[in-house]
């Protein structure tokens, strides 16, 4: 693993589009769908992953994050561990603190280990989770923190989250499982503006989320194609793939600087900009 950063005992994340300082990655060198566990792995299945294809694209999206004045942290990468690229399920950070998931399916079970030993070689505090949350599950905004509810997230992981976060309001977002994690179906890009795939989450709740944030829906296609899961970095600047032509429109029409990279092999087993990064420190 490797972080010129001299002080690593910061951490801070209040929100999911302040300036990112510090992300934690992991290249695709092991990249692979070998347990399919989600709709888009099923689609590729057959034809897998180019890791030499994967590790270029992983590569871009890293040096435009550098060239944008985000210090990049990169765990290292085991055979073991085939979906090890999508490092925000392994941990999140909530204000000051870090909380490292309990994995929910087997074949992710362990990667959480890279993340500890870094922390504790960095003199890093954190807390483990119990009862079953993974990041993508986790949105941030100030003092509220949306948590989706699925198969990979428990009811039981929300009280948690609200006895250890006191000072948050903890809103639980039920959606279809289908689609893994919250981050795959909702988004937040500024304290008004947010990405929605609507289909996956009840007509109550989608109304809930429209009287915080002027929502820019997500069609079905570019669902597919990971439109909702953009990784915001401050500035209003986001990266994310080419192919989502109108979401990307609809985040211009609002005034955002969309960064847009081709991501289009790692999205084949599930997860895009978002959920490859993980961010320690917002200002």
């Amino acid at each position: 693993m490797s972080s010129p950063v001299e002080d690593q005992s910061k951490t801070n994340v209040n929100t999911e589009y302040d300036t990112l300082k510090r992300v934690i990655l992991c290249k695709p060198k092991f990249m692979a769908i070998e347990d399919v566990i989600n709709d888009t792995q099923k689609q590729y299945a057959d034809e897998n992953i180019d890791r030499d294809l994967a590790m270029k694209q992983h590569k871009e999206f890293e040096m435009l994050l550098r060239e944008h004045g985000v210090e990049v942290i990169t765990l290292p990468s085991s055979e073991q561990f085939p979906e090890q690229v999508f490092t925000r399920d392994i941990g999140f950070t909530v204000g000051e603190d870090i909380f490292v998931s309990e994995m929910a399916s087997d074949i992710r079970k362990g990667e959480e280990e890279a993340l500890e030993e870094f922390l504790e070689d960095e003199n890093i505090p954190y807390q483990t989770t119990t009862d079953r949350v993974e990041g993508g599950d986790v949105i941030v905004d100030r003092n509220k923190v949306y948590v989706g509810i699925s198969s990979r997230t428990s009811e039981e992981a929300v009280r948690n989250l609200q006895r250890d976060l006191p000072k948050h309001k903890i809103i639980r977002v039920p959606f279809n499982e289908k689609y893994l994690h919250l981050d795959c179906v909702f988004n937040i890009l500024s304290p008004e503006i947010g990405l929605i795939f609507p289909e996956a989450l009840s007509a109550d709740m989608v109304e809930t989320l429209s009287n915080t944030y002027k929502l820019i829906d997500v069609s079905p296609e570019e669902q597919f194609t990971m439109g909702t899961n953009v990784l915001s970095i401050g500035g209003g600047k986001v990266f994310s793939l080419p192919q989502n032509a109108n979401v990307n429109t609809a985040m211009r029409a609002h005034g955002f600087e969309v960064i847009e990279v081709d991501f289009s092999e790692i999205i084949k087993s599930g997860g895009s900009f978002r959920c490859c990064s993980m961010p320690l420190e917002r200002e």
